[in-house]
């Protein structure tokens, strides 16, 4: 008989019930795909999460999958095209904030006052920006923790293990250049669905 999986227990202020369809068909997905999250939530319940490596759009499927396995208010940017097509409603109750990356000045700022206005905010960002493949990381999501002055949660989607991999917090410094090259270690060994080499980092 095959164990059942074990999840990490959400903060509350961090949990958004959906019902338990939503629960179940994330729990279902995770344990029919083989599945298994591991590690737990920051103590702080204000954080800039960076979710890598990003290499397919089943990493979007995966993120569904947890958010709703662990019930979890999350906030995420998307290109603002997602949010012109049918399933726009969808991805505004996922949590999804619609970025034009033509206009990107004031990503930085409102992020910052998005922060600043909630009690709790766990924001999700890929810092490679792109599933193609690159060689640099975008500092974005760099710029934004130091701003809100939040910790970053790094969250590896391991696709040759199929872990998901909640690690321990990163609290920046603010030496951006000293700072990368500790974040990028920490998914040393995380494998994404489609491998690629090199990561450095880019504004």
């Amino acid at each position: 008989m095959q164990k059942p999986l074990e999840f990490p227990i959400t903060p509350a202020v961090l949990h958004q019930p959906r019902g338990w369809v939503w629960r179940a068909i994330g729990r279902v997905y995770l344990r029919l795909a083989g599945w298994r999250i591991e590690g737990t939530f920051p103590a702080e319940p204000k954080f800039v999460t960076i979710v890598a490596p990003h290499t397919s759009n089943w990493d979007f499927a995966l993120g569904v999958a947890v958010v709703f396995a662990l019930e979890l208010r999350v906030s995420w940017l998307g290109k603002h095209s997602l949010f012109q097509t049918p399933l726009r409603r969808f991805f505004f109750w996922l949590g999804g904030i619609p970025v034009d990356r033509r206009a990107a000045h004031g990503v930085v700022d409102a992020c910052v006052k998005a922060f600043e206005g909630a009690p709790a905010r766990l924001l999700a960002l890929a810092p490679e920006g792109t599933r193609k493949g690159v060689s640099q990381w975008k500092s974005g999501f760099y710029r934004i923790a130091i701003a809100a002055d939040v910790p970053i949660w790094p969250v590896g989607f391991d696709f040759r293990d199929h872990v998901v991999r909640l690690m321990p917090v990163f609290r920046p410094t603010g030496d951006l250049e000293a700072d990368l090259p500790h974040i990028q270690a920490l998914f040393n060994g995380v494998h994404g669905l489609r491998e690629r080499a090199g990561r450095g980092t880019r504004a």
